[in-house]
């Protein structure tokens, strides 16, 4: 472990980031289940923004931690947090919301990456020391939405695809029983973590787009540190 304090101020900064975009991405499936007529998110005292309330102490804490700070955080996003309970009962389309409350999740990473752009477009001119965090909070959010839309249970990209191609229960249970497996040998094989940083680089791209449209100097800041 490096033990530079330049190195671990970086790494906590990274890491608290990380820690409230888990805990917005569980938010916006929590809020997104109440409201389309599900209160069990509610009564399980999820839809608040207290950080408290959505994370998990493995993929939220003590994951990350190892990843920044031992294993070279390649990608830093790779972590997750306490799942939103939703009682399908209530939901008035079932098809419909399951899906809708699967995307919130990753809807709202992308809406914080959207908001960081555009106010640290304007941020990063007056203050260019901040550029980097900008690029972190974007980089973090958009790849926290990439890596649950994968088509991996328990990941929400699977409830989706299950959704679209019709998969019964059964047999998502079935595959459910070998995910984190299936997730780990996806992070141990260097094309798989390769093709990952590819899509959320290329998901990136309209961000700093947008960024270069709003002022080319905050561009050069931001995406060009």
């Amino acid at each position: 472990m490096d033990f530079d304090p330049q190195f671990i101020r970086e790494g906590l900064i990274v890491f608290i980031l990380l820690v409230a975009s888990i805990a917005l991405h569980e938010w916006g499936h929590a809020i997104a289940a109440d409201l389309l007529g599900d209160d069990t998110p509610r009564g399980d005292g999820r839809v608040t923004l207290n950080p408290l309330s959505h994370l998990d102490l493995m993929g939220s804490i003590v994951f990350p931690l190892l990843n920044i700070f031992v294993l070279g955080g390649g990608l830093p996003f790779i972590a997750w947090g306490r799942p939103v309970v939703t009682n399908p009962s209530n939901f008035r389309n079932r098809w419909r919301d399951d899906i809708l409350i699967s995307l919130a999740g990753p809807a709202t990473n992308l809406l914080v990456a959207l908001i960081a752009i555009l106010a640290g477009s304007y941020i990063a001119v007056a203050q260019p020391r901040f550029g980097e965090l900008v690029k972190n909070l974007v980089v973090m959010n958009v790849g926290l939405a990439v890596f649950n839309l994968l088509p991996v249970p328990p990941l929400d990209g699977a409830s989706i695809f299950r959704r679209v191609v019709g998969m019964s229960e059964d047999t998502y249970l079935a595959v459910s029983r070998w995910s984190w497996l299936i997730i780990l040998v996806v992070l141990n094989l260097g094309v798989t973590r390769h093709l990952i940083a590819l899509m959320v680089s290329e998901a990136c791209v309209p961000y700093a787009l947008l960024c270069g449209r709003i002022s080319p100097a905050a561009f050069l800041i931001i995406f060009q540190s």
